[in-house]
Parts: structure tokens; sequence; C-alpha cells
């Protein structure tokens, strides 16, 4: 039986390249589960018709912005089923996460002002988590068949295309799933969480998929950085 071929490698260059990939993901997955609830304001170098002179968007943009990175970087690598594990087992993971913090705001704390602050920031809104996983569920693994349909068609070259055409398209189905969902959809059939005028909502759509977009384009040659890296 012939040696592993990074045998003579103390840390196995490849799989530390994976792991750091798979814990990029679900670490900012993490973060986006913890922090969608919260609505930011960023303000705009000049107001932009149909949106003014800030953008809206949910706390967890950024943060999901990064899984999309990690994800394609991941299928580059490693394949379209590979990535697909990735996804569905991450979303599961989101699962976990909401039990650990469903199960820490409902354990009684010592000082009532931090417990109450920690509702507040942490307790997740059921309209929220339901968008959320849905967009999640959806957007992501459209995104790791529309990357390899991409390269399927296109061979291995043309990184760019593949990945700012993938993640663009499915930033459209996870921003308009979760906006929806979260915002009209819930309140109005469920009766759950803050409902939001349809022009509002469609603010936020536009002014999240926007900052993603921008993400999306700024990403790529980092993209490019990591699967050279790796190869190489």
């Amino acid at each position: 039986m012939s040696e592993h071929p990074y045998a003579g490698d103390p840390l196995d260059r490849p799989a530390v390249a994976q792991v750091a990939l798979v814990a990029l993901f679900v670490t900012a997955l993490a973060t986006a589960q913890v922090t969608a609830a919260k609505i930011l304001a960023l303000p705009l170098p000049v107001a932009l018709p149909a949106i003014g002179p800030e953008i809206l968007l949910p706390g967890a943009a950024i943060a999901y912005a990064v899984t999309f990175f990690a994800s394609d970087c991941y299928a580059e690598l490693y394949g379209r089923r590979a990535a697909q594990v990735v996804v569905n087992v991450a979303f599961a993971m989101n699962f976990v996460v909401l039990a650990l913090v469903w199960s820490t705001l409902a354990s009684p704390g010592i000082d009532p002002e931090v417990a109450a602050a920690f509702d507040t920031a942490l307790g997740p809104a059921t309209n929220v988590v339901i968008g959320s996983l849905l967009a999640y569920v959806v957007s992501q693994n459209y995104d790791v068949v529309v990357f390899h349909a991409i390269r399927d068609r296109t061979g291995p070259g043309k990184l760019w295309l593949r990945n700012l055409a993938s993640t663009a398209t499915s930033q459209v189905l996870d921003t308009v799933i979760f906006v929806g969902v979260a915002f009209v959809v819930a309140p109005a059939v469920l009766g759950i969480g803050m409902s939001m005028p349809i022009g509002a909502a469609a603010t936020l759509v536009v002014g999240q998929y926007l900052l993603k977009l921008l993400i999306a384009v700024v990403d790529t040659p980092f993209v490019y950085l990591v699967v050279r890296a790796v190869r190489e």
C-alpha cells in the first residue's frame, strides 16, 4: 500500500484548507442566525432612487454573504456533491444553534437586567427564524447547482463567471424569500412577527441585495486566491 502523499506533512495542508473552509462557512452561518433580527441602516454617499440616503438590511446580511464565498470556494475545490453535503449538514446545525440559544435564554440568570438584555439581543423572532431557514436551504442548494451547471458548460476556466452568476442569482432568491416570509407572509398569514408594508419590504430587498451583490463582486479575486493557494 502506497503512503499517503501528505503523510510527511505534519499539518496535512489540504485537510487544513478543507476544514478551514467548512469552519468559515459554519461560523458565518451561525453568526447570521443570531444577528438576523437587527435591522441595519447603512448610510450612502448619495441618495439612490427608491432607496434613499441609506440601505436598510438585516444584520445577518454581511455574515450570510460570507457563506456564499466559502461555499463557492468549497464547490470549486471539492465538487458539487461535497458542497451540497456541507450546505445541508450546516442547515441541520442551524437547529443546534437555535436550541442552544433558546436553552440559554430559558435558563434563570443571576442578574435580571443582564438576562433581559440577552433576551432582547439574542431572542430570535419566530418569523425571522422561519424566513432565514427557508431562504438558506433554497438559495444555498440553488447556488451549488448553478455553480456546477456553469462549470459543466464552460469547463474549469471562467471561475469568475460561475462565482458571480451563481451568487448573484441565488442571492435574489435568498433576499426575496427571507424578507417576504419574515416580514410579509409570516405576520399576515401566521400572525407572528412584525408586519412590514410591501413598499418598505421592497426597499429592504433592494438594499440587502445591492450589498450582497457588491460583496460578490469584491470577493471574486479572493475566491481565486483561495482556490489557487489550496491547489498549489
